[in-house]
């Protein structure tokens, strides 16, 4: 199979595959993210502008972790800082920008919404939205794939010989299993238990383990790797050991009506 085209023309107009692959990554996260917080009884009118604040600050981060991870290539080609639309967008860097002003928008502009609950209602967006843009972002950029291979599921990339691992479609895979299991979790304890933080701490886990074995089984030896790797394993320990301390502290379904119907009269 040929690389799949990661450019093109309409008119005058050159378009790059790889951002519309993120638009619509965004338009789904946003989407989904107003139909979960309807169906738990927050209003969503709010979330137009936080979203707009949210895909700023993880585009930015995913970017300047990405040139400070690769200092020495952007320190001889300083015309390529900008240029996102070749791809280079730290997924780390992302999340570490784009939950905090998250969720200090969303205290502002929904001040009942608990920051646990939050994050408990956008996780499983995230990992939706994350399968949604490896299926539709790197899989149509330069350089997309892993490492060579000559196996029947290598694909070929632009910009790179030979066939290669299809790394973004496993990640997009392996997504897609852990929003099956937060799904699965959150619906078995949602008529008898309410546990806050847990959605978003088996997320930060499962999702931290999958990121570590991309690296280190997939991805190519000089892309920086090592400290990909430690912060996957960081991510992995501090979510499996935040999801049992938070079950402990569940309550029951009913305390949690009361709750809800105290803070409406107030």
């Amino acid at each position: 199979m040929r690389p799949f085209p990661v450019v093109f023309h309409i008119g005058p107009l050159q378009v790059h595959t790889y951002g519309i692959g993120l638009a619509l990554a965004f338009w789904f996260g946003f989407r989904y993210f107003a139909y979960r917080l309807r169906k738990n009884g927050y209003p969503d009118a709010w979330l137009s502008t936080t979203f707009i604040w949210i895909v700023v600050a993880s585009v930015v981060g995913a970017r300047l972790v990405h040139i400070i991870a690769n200092l020495s290539y952007y320190q001889l080609h300083p015309g390529e800082i900008f240029a996102i639309w070749n791809g280079g967008l730290s997924s780390f860097g992302g999340i570490a920008l784009a939950l905090p002003v998250g969720l200090a928008s969303a205290h502002r502009r929904c001040p009942t919404l608990r920051p646990a609950d939050g994050l408990d209602i956008v996780a499983p967006v995230l990992v939706a939205a994350w399968a949604v843009g490896r299926f539709l972002g790197p899989q149509f950029m330069v350089a997309g794939g892993g490492k060579p291979t000559n196996q029947w599921f290598g694909m070929y990339y632009a910009g790179e010989f030979g066939k290669r691992i299809p790394v973004p479609i496993i990640q997009g895979i392996e997504c897609l299993t852990i929003f099956a299991i937060l799904i699965l979790v959150e619906h078995s304890l949602k008529n008898a238990w309410v546990v806050r933080g847990l959605i978003g701490a088996l997320a930060m886990g499962l999702w931290g383990l999958s990121r570590f074995f991309d690296e280190y089984l997939w991805l190519t030896y000089d892309s920086g790797t090592d400290a990909v790797e430690i912060a996957s394993v960081c991510m992995f320990v501090a979510g499996m050991a935040i999801a049992p301390w938070r079950f402990k502290m569940r309550i029951p379904i009913s305390a949690r009506i009361a709750e809800r119907a105290s803070t409406t009269a107030e």
